[in-house]
């Protein structure tokens, strides 16, 4: 067990250099002052080389002589930890130092240019950074190695064992469930949302939100809340996890969903085990079972019915004499209202995965070289218009929205769509083992659901794939219909379908 003992203490060595780079980009993120762009991209860029080194280096012999030991020696959970080391080692041992530098120096300067052009609504700004951070993507590709498609190869490094195929297939699945319920939909009385054309103080916002996601669980021991131009989570350890949400003073929903979609987030990274810092076991399983994670507590949780039977009374409460008229069900009806729109993280659940599809689409033809960076705004209002039948006015609203390419973080959004797929099952297998979960929503306890993501889910770390983690938690692998299901129960209540 020495051999064994020997990888641990390396594997978390790393993880505490990763750790670092996750700090600084949180700070970068909230604190840093503008000018420190530069410096702290330099500064990133070398502590994930080290990191980078000490696996593809150190880690080789350790994990040799770790394999080399009596399998009777090692639990089934230490074997799978094996496998998942020798996996990812195999994968990064094509990449070389001065690649992981370049990418990590070129996408700390984009997300600068990012921000900047963003708040210009200039895309040429941010242009120049993505086409180095496209090309270097491409490059890439081909180290790692792929069957059919150079995009499967970084899909890879956010959804192990997915392939832009799959994604058709399950994407054409989404659009033909999805086909009917929106063509109803349109067809119906359109739900008001009056009840949240409320100027509210931001600060007393933030407040609000801190208190919800205390209530599902978030550990505020071990996390904070924070501001940022995109809200993100960022897992430095499982002890240490943070949010940052968005405000708007004339709509509490933006400060609300944000927090609470990254505080599902924060709950998965602070369920995972301490004691296998460092190791996959202590590792979340992909992006899609993240996604999963924040969909489930966004969408199936906190935009429910129960949830506001409960929560409105404690929203008056906060803010007093603003929403006294309101009722549980105007407020469900409000926070679910499905209308085609602009911008990612504020559209309804449902033509969200459009959004989704679309920019996968435009990924995938930029890795192949069916398009150039270039042509990205252009070829982003087209899809916009084809799939949600709007114009897009300003590239801010537009192609700039999103911070991930900035990060070259490409074949991470269709996690999105996989997430609230995943959601759907995983909570539909929750109500099957806890038949009263709506009912104690409504009385305000979500434990429950926190209980049950933790066993099933959370504990399990990254030593299965997405697909069986599904199949141990749900009895079957993903499943579309669960989703339909779910979608077409709660859209036919809120806008009095058949």
């Amino acid at each position: 067990m020495t051999a064994y003992k020997a990888l641990v203490t390396k594997m978390q060595e790393i993880a505490d250099l990763r750790g670092a780079v996750a700090l600084m980009a949180w700070d970068q993120e909230t604190y840093m002052p503008s000018g420190s762009a530069g410096m702290r991209a330099r500064q990133t860029a070398t502590v994930q080389g080290i990191a980078h080194q000490k696996f593809v280096e150190d880690v080789p012999a350790l994990l040799a002589a770790a394999e080399a030991l009596d399998p009777k020696e090692l639990t089934s959970h230490q074997q799978r930890n094996l496998r998942k080391i020798r996996r990812d080692l195999d994968k990064q041992v094509k990449i070389p130092k001065e690649h992981v530098m370049a990418c990590s120096q070129v996408s700390s300067q984009a997300m600068h240019a990012w921000a900047q052009a963003r708040k210009d609504n200039s895309w040429k700004g941010f242009e120049p950074f993505l086409e180095q951070l496209a090309d270097l993507k491409r490059k890439e590709a081909e180290m790692l190695g792929y069957e059919e498609n150079p995009y499967d190869a970084l899909l890879d490094n956010f959804e192990p064992d997915m392939t832009a195929r799959r994604l058709e297939e399950v994407f054409a699945e989404v659009k033909e469930t999805l086909g009917p319920l929106l063509s109803d939909i349109k067809g119906a009385n359109q739900v008001g949302e009056e009840v949240f054309n409320i100027e509210l103080d931001p600060t007393e916002q933030l407040k609000f939100g801190e208190l919800v996601v205390k209530e599902m669980g978030y550990d505020l021991s071990t996390g904070r809340q924070d501001v940022s131009a995109h809200p993100f989570t960022m897992g430095i350890s499982a002890r240490d996890v943070r949010i940052t949400t968005a405000t708007d003073p004339g709509d509490l929903r933006v400060m609300l969903y944000s927090s609470v979609h990254e505080g599902g987030h924060a709950i998965y990274e602070q369920g995972l085990s301490t004691d296998e810092y460092g190791m996959p076991g202590g590792e979340a399983c992909s992006l899609s079972i993240h996604e999963s994670q924040s969909r489930l507590w966004e969408n199936n949780v906190a935009r429910s019915l129960d949830f506001w039977n409960h929560f409105t009374p404690v929203l008056q409460k906060t803010f007093p004499g603003k929403f006294d008229q309101a009722t549980p069900e105007a407020i469900f009806k409000a926070v679910n209202k499905v209308e085609p729109g602009l911008i990612r993280i504020h559209t309804d659940e449902l033509t969200y995965h459009f959004h989704i599809i679309l920019r996968f689409e435009l990924e995938n033809d930029l890795i192949n070289g069916r398009i150039e960076v270039k042509d990205l705004p252009e070829a982003w209002n087209a899809k916009v218009k084809s799939y949600l039948g709007l114009d897009v006015p300003s590239d801010q609203k537009g192609v700039l929205q999103d911070i991930h390419w900035s990060f070259g973080s490409f074949g991470y959004f269709p996690t999105y769509s996989l997430g609230s797929l995943y959601a759907a099952q995983l909570m539909a297998a929750a109500g099957r083992d806890y038949p009263d979960l709506q009912f104690q929503f409504a009385q305000g306890n979500m434990q429950p659901v926190k209980q049950w993501m933790n066993e099933k889910i959370h504990d399990k770390g990254r030593l299965y794939t997405a697909e069986k983690l599904c199949e141990m938690a749900t009895g079957e692998g993903l499943n579309v219909k669960y989703f339909g299901d779910y979608a077409r129960a709660k859209f036919n209540h809120i806008y009095g379908l058949s």
